[in-house]
């Protein structure tokens, strides 16, 4: 990566988003909008792809566990993208910020009509100072939330992927709950070793790809990896970092080395 990105795409998970609980953690997201505030002032261009709506939603609903029937799953994501959405303008107009919903579905990336006003209505939220966050439009799509279907997105991985190519990002940031790849799966030996830097992606690499880390949301490394192939096809660099504590996006923006950065620029 060189230099400090002019537009950014950060995708959180559920797993950053949420407690156990599965309702929202407020202090992540305090910290998250003001991160991101802070780096939009520095003058760099913010987009922010979120995850969670279907597990604020089931938390909202007060439903005993995440639903496995599709009309459930996509009432509780159109009641949990409302909760998300109330959240994010809330802290965001905090710090003297706006944000503008975008739901998307694998058709309207793939449509070409559809994608280029997608294009443009990204360039004038960007261009009117606001910040656009992004989700797959669960409520209708069944793309993501239906699980053992062929599917453009599958998670919000790709989605963020698919996000940064669109609106020709510089970087796109993975806030998860790991902090980047690793040599083995750090969630089974704590022997792992963090891998800082990726040029491409071998089938050693590949098969580093381990199991999802978190039972609240839909991603794991092999969906990252996925991400990466796409982003890093486009030139566009990508890290997979910790969201544990979302200050750790000021190092990033810094450019200092943080979880694992993909990349096929020279340094």
């Amino acid at each position: 990566m060189r230099g400090k990105p002019r537009r950014l795409v950060v995708k959180v998970g559920t797993s950053t988003l949420t407690l156990e609980s599965g309702a929202l953690n407020l202090r992540r997201l305090d910290l998250l909008a003001r991160a991101l505030s802070d780096i939009k002032n520095m003058g760099c261009e913010v987009i922010l792809v979120s995850s969670g709506a279907i597990g604020v939603g089931v938390s909202e609903l007060r439903l005993p566990e995440r639903p496995t029937e599709l009309r459930l799953k996509q009432a509780a994501a159109a009641v949990g993208q409302c909760e998300l959405m109330h959240i994010y303008a809330k802290f965001f107009g905090e710090y003297g910020h706006r944000v503008g919903q975008i739901l998307l579905t694998s058709e309207d990336v793939a449509h070409p009509a559809r994608r280029e006003n997608l294009q443009n209505t990204f360039e004038a939220l960007l261009e009117l100072g606001a910040i656009p966050v992004v989700n797959e439009n669960d409520s209708v799509s069944f793309d993501e939330i239906e699980s053992g279907t062929l599917r453009a997105f599958g998670d919000n991985d790709t989605l963020s992927a698919a996000v940064a190519v669109l609106t020709g990002a510089d970087l796109l940031v993975l806030l998860s709950d790991i902090d980047g790849l690793f040599d083995h799966d750090p969630h089974e030996d704590t022997g792992a070793v963090l891998i800082p830097l990726v040029r491409e992606l071998t089938q050693e690499i590949l098969e580093l790809a381990g199991r999802a880390g978190s039972s609240r949301g839909t991603g794991g490394m092999r969906s990252k990896l996925s991400a990466a192939n796409l982003v890093m096809e486009n030139g566009i660099d990508m890290i997979i970092a910790s969201g544990e504590d979302p200050g750790i996006l000021y190092d990033v923006y810094d450019g200092k080395k943080t979880g694992t950065l993909f990349t096929v620029r020279e340094e």
